[in-house]
């Protein structure tokens, strides 16, 4: 798709933009459907540009076309970013719907991404609603479990509806981090006092029990 060629994605960022579940992004991937889209940076695996119109039409002909015919017709897709209709045989898909909902999916979460800051003094720096100290994760998790936009604008009158519903866009491309356990507090503290004993110096009482 012109325009983000060069531009790479997370596993994440990629299931947010194109809502294809994150189980099937990585089934997608491992079934090498994107290669050429797809690098390793980091230790991750990111998709690359167009590789997310490939991506998109991959979920969505998983039950209607063939392996072989779904593979031939992702790859004809990602060779060429300015294709608008790609054929396969008798099969032929016209793009501009996919194109089009991954830009929305895309525009979605770069307007996520802008209404969210960090400040390490607010939350630890755990990501909030711009201006306010609304954790948004706290709101996804709301969302996904069957609360309404207007129960949350209720509650939270600063913020307008269409942030809330964003924040859905954005826990999904960024994850709720997991904190690791915590060790317990005598863990980490120092012993008071050691001494060895011999076992000679035990009590005769201490011995017999």
């Amino acid at each position: 798709m012109p325009g983000i060629r060069n531009e790479v994605f997370t596993a994440n960022e990629a299931a947010s933009v194109t809502r294809v579940p994150l189980k099937h992004v990585h089934r997608i991937i491992d079934a090498g459907l994107l290669r050429g889209r797809v690098e390793t940076r980091r230790g991750s695996r990111v998709i690359v540009g167009s590789g997310l119109v490939g991506l998109r039409l991959a979920w969505l002909t998983a039950e209607k076309l063939t392996p072989a015919a779904r593979r031939r017709i992702v790859e004809k897709v990602i060779s060429n970013d300015a294709a608008t209709v790609v054929d396969d045989e008798v099969v032929k898909v016209d793009l501009k719907p996919i194109s089009t909902e991954v830009r929305n999916g895309l525009n979605r979460l770069r307007k996520a991404k802008a209404m969210v800051t960090r400040d390490p003094d607010v939350f630890g720096g755990l990501p909030v609603f711009a201006g306010t100290r609304v954790l948004v994760h706290d709101v996804a998790d709301i969302l996904a479990n069957g609360g309404m936009i207007e129960a949350v604008h209720a509650a939270y009158p600063q913020l307008a509806p269409d942030r809330i519903e964003l924040a859905t866009d954005y826990a999904l491309a960024y994850p709720r981090r997991r904190r690791p356990p915590a060790k317990p507090a005598w863990r980490s503290a120092e012993a008071k006092t050691s001494r060895t004993i011999r076992i000679d110096d035990l009590p005769a009482a201490s011995l017999n029990s």
